[in-house]
């Protein structure tokens, strides 16, 4: 949410909100902790500080977290920026001060587009469509709380890289042969890592087919979650 675009959202919607008399509510911080890992709890709870203190500055009335273990951190930094009132709703920016242009200034926010990042969201994609055939909406992957929303970002990337083609940092250029290759890489991964037995269990082949599906068709589904309900037992 620190990009330029995002930054102009979110200072947009409080400013909507507010100007309507309705409470702006900030959003989910990624970040978990696990109980086993102290340095993952520990990054988590500096990272959704860091987001909360952002949101309660930017005028939200209140947040939500991914991990009841969040709530002290994310009730204190709003505890903090409230005091005594119940929301900020005189919180109402300057008016104005977001126009269409900050909202659709992609280009500002750098970055290229790198294999890994092709590899993440094929290998997220599918490990979250096996949750979802298992029936967890909601699944921790690789340390973030991971949702619908997030499969629906992934796939939607490598189509509308595929369909552009895009270029990668390196000069290779997106294609479907390329997608198909890393999303074979990324499935032995998963057996490798699984086992046979745990690879089946987690439905792995239906959860590949589905993204694959879903990622590299000529048409763009509307929604992931259409065939993915159809493919719930």
């Amino acid at each position: 949410m620190t990009v330029p675009f995002m930054r102009s959202y979110s200072r947009r919607l409080v400013e909507v909100c507010h100007r309507r008399g309705a409470h702006a509510i900030g959003g989910m911080a990624a970040f978990i902790p696990n109980r086993r890992k102290p340095h993952v709890t520990e990054r988590a709870l500096a990272k959704v500080r860091e987001d909360k203190e952002r949101e309660a500055g930017d005028g939200f009335d209140g947040t939500w977290v991914a991990h009841p273990d969040l709530v002290p951190v994310a009730g204190e930094v709003f505890d903090a920026t409230l005091g005594e009132r119940q929301n900020q709703l005189e919180h109402l920016g300057d008016g104005g001060s977001v126009t269409a242009s900050d909202l659709l200034d992609v280009p500002a926010t750098g970055g290229t587009v790198t294999e890994a990042g092709l590899r993440t969201n094929v290998s997220v994609g599918v490990r979250y469509v096996s949750s979802w055939l298992a029936g967890t909406g909601a699944a921790a992957i690789d340390d973030l709380m991971e949702d619908a929303a997030t499969a629906e970002i992934s796939r939607s990337q490598v189509w509308q890289w595929i369909t552009n083609g895009t270029t990668l940092d390196d000069g290779r250029t997106v294609t479907r042969e390329l997608a198909r290759t890393i999303l074979d890489e990324e499935t032995r991964r998963l057996r490798d890592t699984l086992g046979e037995p745990g690879f089946e269990d987690a439905r792995i082949p239906e959860a590949r087919e589905l993204f694959e599906r879903v990622a590299l068709s000529r048409d763009f589904v509307e929604f992931l979650t259409i065939p993915a309900s159809e493919a719930i037992d």
